[in-house]
């Protein structure tokens, strides 16, 4: 921003506030004429990109305190000044207001523009360039610039992940800061978290960023994750399989349930548990048992002829015969 737009600008009537408005106050009017007057809101409207570029110009100081207090210092010196170029008949510009400051008789002081930049630096505590030109903004138009993300990752067991907790996770490396999260239950391997606000802090009264939180979920030794279902393979005897039985089986931090296998239940039927699932907030799926039948290692002399028996006994029927027939298909 030129240092002229300072003198001929009232960036606290563009807001429409007092001069003596507070930050609260400051934010709140902006957000609302930011709203009202935003490009995207007004599509191909000259006007109101106009007056939104004005908005987010006259927030940007007044947001800032060393700007708003070095814009509110060079108003006070009066808005009839005027900062033109020097040079024949362009007039004093800034030697017609220094020079009498300064001791140069007639206005006019000879300052090059490096020096005037170190001469507003010097007035108003500024480092050369006294704070004029505004940073951030939509496209350019200047406004707070929001904080921004920070990524952060954990890793849980699968108990956890399924029932939730809360975790303390470092943010931002060594000299960082610890942020409690409570992990949802039902997170799956992978899934990312968005936390609001729980990023970078904004660098010029904006929004902060947001805390983006990758979850790793550590296998378990027995039961699979399939959706809101929960898998178990179910070893079950052969004598179990053909004659039916009721056995138990293990469910996730809980008493084990009991459930009943069919008379003639082949291996890979899965047999399902309802409500013993993933419990999350948007349902509970099931616990599903797939049979595997279990082989006998070992078998006793006794054991063998009985089974070699009832072999015999069986129909002459081929279980692979079908299986065959399709593969030539």
């Amino acid at each position: 921003m030129a240092s002229q737009d300072w003198f001929d600008k009232d960036f606290y009537a563009v807001l429409g506030v007092k001069k003596d408005a507070s930050d609260a106050e400051l934010k709140k009017t902006y957000r609302k004429l930011a709203r009202q007057f935003h490009p995207d809101s007004n599509p191909g409207d000259a006007k109101a990109e106009a007056r939104f570029k004005e908005i987010s110009e006259a927030y940007s100081v007044l947001s800032d305190k060393e700007q708003r207090q070095e814009y509110d210092q060079i108003r006070a010196m009066g808005s009839g000044a005027r900062f033109t170029a020097g040079g024949p008949g362009g007039g004093g510009g800034f030697d017609d207001v220094f020079g009498g400051m300064f001791g140069q008789g007639g206005g006019r002081a000879q300052y090059s523009a490096g020096q005037y930049q170190d001469l507003f630096g010097g007035l108003f505590g500024g480092a050369g360039q006294a704070g004029f030109q505004p940073s951030g903004g939509f496209r350019g138009y200047g406004g707070p610039t929001p904080g921004r993300d920070l990524s952060a990752s954990t890793s849980l067991d699968f108990t956890t992940a399924i029932h939730g907790e809360t975790v303390e996770l470092q943010v931002g490396g060594a000299r960082g800061r610890t942020v409690k999260v409570r992990i949802p239950e039902g997170v799956a391997d992978g899934q990312k978290i968005r936390l609001r606000g729980k990023g970078e802090a904004s660098p010029d009264g904006g929004s902060a960023g947001d805390l983006v939180i990758t979850v790793h979920v550590r296998p378990h030794p027995v039961f699979k994750r399939d959706g809101l279902d929960l898998r178990v393979d179910l070893p079950v005897t052969f004598a179990e399989a053909a004659l039916g039985a009721t056995v138990e089986v293990p469910t996730l931090g809980g008493s084990p349930v009991k459930l009943k296998v069919a008379a003639g239940t082949p291996s890979g039927r899965v047999l399902r548990v309802k409500g013993r699932g993933v419990a999350t907030a948007k349902g509970t799926g099931d616990l599903l048992a797939t049979v595997q039948i279990a082989v006998p290692s070992h078998l006793s002399g006794d054991a063998r002829e009985k089974l070699e028996a009832f072999a015999a006994a069986m129909p002459a029927e081929n279980p692979r015969e079908d299986l065959l027939a399709r593969a030539g298909d």
